[in-house]
């Protein structure tokens, strides 16, 4: 019997960006009040206030639910809804860390000639402990993302030169059309651990569904780990895969 199941955000419980639909946010209600469920994705903190606990029912399953934004340097739970959410610890980087690590995206952007004519908002966001990088901006439509690399292979060529240049980083391909930049070793295999750490729950006893488990995809350090680990192409195979998991325990 599996004791927690991890989920990732963008492409695998919400559209990129958006928020969880009506559907997600009863599946997700339902499956926190029988057991223990954990968000972990590159975005940050309001992010997913904005895209799951601002449509998310508010009840006490909320204590059975653990957030980890930034792709786990970052942790948050909840004791009781009067307390709220409390950070349990942040891996921040240093100025000189953050000034490095824009300098190498610029550079590795321009080297590839995968400069694009618009963009929508910032194409680098500073998350305290990670860099992200979208290529049309954090605020472009899904539609121009989904099409500006489908198969993700204009953002591998950058993240094989960031790999060289960013020596002593991760450096991952996460959301549409981002790559995201932690310490070494603090990805999403930090994030499984530091859920067995605070929960007390053994990886063996975790299921973590994703969008991305594939070499050099932002969700494949959760199946390095060791999690059990279900791959999916949309919302509607995470919706099946909660809703396979609600009738085998219920």
């Amino acid at each position: 019997m599996k004791k927690l199941i991890v989920f990732d955000l963008d492409g695998t419980i919400a559209e990129s960006k958006s928020a969880i639909d009506a559907e997600m946010a009863t599946l997700l209600n339902s499956l926190m009040g029988i057991m223990r469920v954990a968000i972990i994705s590159g975005g940050n903190w309001q992010q997913f206030e904005t895209q799951v606990l601002g449509n998310l029912p508010q009840s006490e399953n909320w204590k059975n639910l653990s957030l980890l934004p930034t792709s786990g340097t970052r942790f948050y739970s909840m004791q009781d809804l009067k307390t709220g959410w409390q950070q349990l610890y942040a891996e921040d980087f240093t100025r000189e860390e953050k000034s490095r690590i824009i300098a190498a995206i610029q550079a590795a952007v321009v080297t590839t000639g995968y400069t694009v004519g618009q963009t929508w908002g910032e194409q680098i966001e500073d998350r305290g402990s990670q860099i992200t990088w979208s290529a049309l901006g954090q605020q472009a439509p899904l539609e121009a993302k989904r099409t500006w690399d489908p198969d993700s292979a204009k953002r591998k060529q950058i993240q094989a030169i960031l790999d060289k240049s960013l020596e002593g980083f991760s450096v991952n391909i996460g959301g549409t059309t981002s790559i995201d930049v932690t310490r070494q070793g603090i990805d999403k295999a930090y994030g499984i651990r530091k859920l067995q750490d605070i929960l007390h729950i053994a990886i063996a006893d975790m299921i973590f569904v994703g969008d991305a488990i594939y070499p050099g995809g932002n969700d494949y350090p959760a199946k390095q780990a060791g999690a059990l680990s279900i791959a999916v192409r949309d919302i509607h195979e995470t919706k099946r895969v909660i809703e396979t998991v609600l009738a085998c325990l219920g």
